[in-house]
């Protein structure tokens, strides 16, 4: 490393970084409306804006998960397992159908997000798919629980 920033890469350090730069990246979100949010992405100096902001992101994270010896992946699997079996998806619909076979449209947090981390080349165990349960209605998704 030519620059030796390693010796600056403690957990603490990067926490805080990781922090900011989330930060960062809801400050593109911060007052718009949910329309103006949900059309962000169309607009191409913001997107890239988001862009920036999320790679810097997930550069700290895993620089993080490396310091303090965390494998995101099996993080990430062990607490959605955790959240299913603490928010299971409510029983619904006329034969005791659930999620989707109920007529909802509720995406287990299990399921696989199409295209997520292709070509991220962030290193091992980057690039899985996995989803957090983004766009779910049952509270099973890998964040919202510090308790844990």
């Amino acid at each position: 490393m030519a620059r030796d920033w390693q010796q600056y890469h403690l957990p603490k350090n990067l926490a805080a970084a990781l922090s900011v730069e989330a930060g960062e990246l809801l400050e593109i979100f911060q007052w718009l409306t949910p329309e103006q949010a949900a059309a962000v992405m169309a607009d191409a100096d913001r997107a890239h804006r988001v862009r920036d902001e999320v790679a810097d992101v997930l550069a700290y994270l895993l620089q993080f998960c490396t310091a303090v010896g965390v494998d995101p992946v099996v993080a990430l699997a062990e607490k959605i397992e955790r959240n299913e079996l603490r928010f299971p998806v409510p029983k619904r619909g006329p034969e005791g159908a659930t999620g989707a076979a109920a007529g909802t449209d509720a995406v287990a947090s299990t399921d696989v997000v199409a295209g997520a981390g292709k070509g991220a080349g962030a290193g091992k165990g980057a690039g899985t798919g996995a989803s957090t349960g983004a766009g779910t209605d049952t509270g099973a998704s890998a964040g919202g629980d510090e308790d844990d």
